[in-house]
Formats: structure tokens, sequence, C-alpha cells
């Protein structure tokens, strides 16, 4: 969580604790408004001290709670300036995965270099259609989102157009466990492995593997995407971050660079992706 997400939480925190102090009728203890609202009071603190996320819901329960509703629009905006660095999967995937990749797609679009790692998939401008297919089922299903996963991967493989252009750069890095991972078909992965293997010696494409047994100077940890110098996106179970800030690019492309260090390129590239296509079993 980037520091201007977590101090612009803490400043909507005293925002609402003022709201409490000033409440239509007299001061309202953290009690007395959670007893209003019909919250467990705790809820009131960690709002208060910035150490959990309000929802609108939230935002109007509070302003109606302390008899000033007309500041729920206030309040609604200031959590969506700073939401966008924090986007949760429930509010993305509500209208299914495909609007998720339109806008990656538009932020790839105006990259010119983009560093990528991945420890647990292929990263998806290298992905075959069969094998996004799966991906994006599987994360539907998990998270219950609209089934337009065929919306979804037309949306991906578009984005690989993006590959084909003069001047473009992807640098990609992906941990052989990667290369492994059964979240397809054995026939699918099988082809999937042919395109990686296909792309290295591309002159856009910078193909890093991390085989299983190499020295690693940091933990592996989870898959991010770097664009140019301006914008790092990650993600974890709940939420996918935009991270903008200079200082957060910077510490990203450090642990890239780290991750370098571990991989093998070219030749020593292809036979660690010709020893995983020779384990599965077709």
């Amino acid at each position: 969580m980037s520091t201007d997400y977590q101090q612009a939480r803490e400043a909507l925190g005293a925002r609402l604790r003022e709201m409490r102090f000033s409440a239509a009728g007299g001061r309202l203890t953290g009690t007395q408004l959670a007893q209003r609202i019909g919250w467990p009071h705790s809820k009131v603190y960690k709002l208060e001290g910035g150490r959990q996320t309000a929802t609108e819901e939230d935002l109007r329960a509070w302003a109606e709670g302390v008899g000033q509703p007309e500041a729920f629009e206030e309040l609604a905006a200031r959590l969506r300036g700073f939401e966008s660095h924090i986007r949760s999967w429930r509010r993305q995937l509500a209208a299914g995965h495909r609007p998720v990749q339109d806008g990656w797609n538009v932020e790839v679009d105006r990259s010119r270099v983009i560093h990528v790692w991945e420890e647990a998939v292929v990263p998806g401008l290298l992905q075959t259609a069969e094998y996004a297919r799966h991906i994006f089922h599987r994360y539907a299903r998990l998270q219950g989102s609209a089934p337009d996963t065929d919306a979804a991967v037309r949306a991906r493989v578009q984005r690989q157009e993006w590959l084909y252009r003069g001047g473009r750069r992807l640098r990609a890095l992906v941990w052989e466990a990667a290369l492994h991972a059964l979240v397809c078909p054995p026939p699918v992965l099988f082809a999937q492995l042919d395109r990686l293997a296909g792309v290295i010696g591309m002159d856009t494409v910078e193909l890093g593997v991390v085989p299983l047994g190499a020295p690693l100077r940091i933990p592996t940890a989870n898959g991010f995407w770097i664009l140019d110098d301006r914008l790092v996106i990650t993600e974890d179970w709940h939420a996918e971050m935009w991270l903008d800030d200079a200082e957060s690019v910077t510490s990203y492309l450090r642990v890239w660079e780290a991750l370098r260090e571990s991989a093998v390129y070219g030749a020593d590239a292809q036979n660690v992706i010709s020893r995983a296509r020779r384990a599965l079993t077709l």
C-alpha cells in the first residue's frame, strides 16, 4: 500500500472524527455513533484511525448517523480520489473481466517499455488465447464475477498487438514454477510453452526465466508490471494496486533488477522451457 494512499485514508478518518465531534444535536462518542448505525464500535475507531478503508455505504451511514447527510458527496469524492490506487476485485469485476482488460489496454498502449515479473502464470502479453481462457475462467469462479470470458480473452489478445509495434520493449521475467503450473489442461500448457519459446529472439521481447534451482537475492513474492517509469500495477487476492508515486516505481524497479540477476536468457531459457514441456503428460 502506498504512503500516499495511507495518508489519504488517515485524512479521511480525521474528517470522519471531526464530523462525529460536530454531530447535529451534540458531540457523539464512538460507541454512541456505532449504536446509531448498527456497527461494532471497533469499526468506528478503525475508520477514524485510517486502519480500515470505508465503502461508500459506510460513508453514507456515517453522514446520516451524525445528522449531516449533505456531507456524503464530499466524503465519497475523497474516497474516489484515493481508492483509485487500490481497486478491489469486488468492485472491478462487478461488470465482468472485459472492462478491466480494456483499462489495462489503454495503459499498455501508451507505454513504450514494460517490465514484468510473474511467479505463478505466464505474463498476459505472452499468453495464448486458450491459456488466457482458463485463467479468466478460474478467476471468474473464485470472484463470482460475470461470465464474460470470451470477451475478456479477445481484449487480452488484442493487447498483444503492442508487441509488434516498433519502438516497444517488453522486459519479462518468469519463474520456472509458472511453466509447470497446471492452471489449464496439459495440452493447453504445452501450446503455451511453445508460444513462450517462440518469442525468444523477438526484437521487442526480452524474456528471462528464473530456474527453480537458481540462487535468489530476494524471495519471489507477487507478480507486478512496471509501465515506463510512471506506473506499477500489482495485485493480491482482494485487490489490484495501481501505484504511481515515484518512490514506489523506483522500489519495484529495484526488485525487478534483483530478480533479473537470477534469470537465464536465450538458449539457456529455451532449455528451461523445454524441460517443462518434457515434464508434461499429454
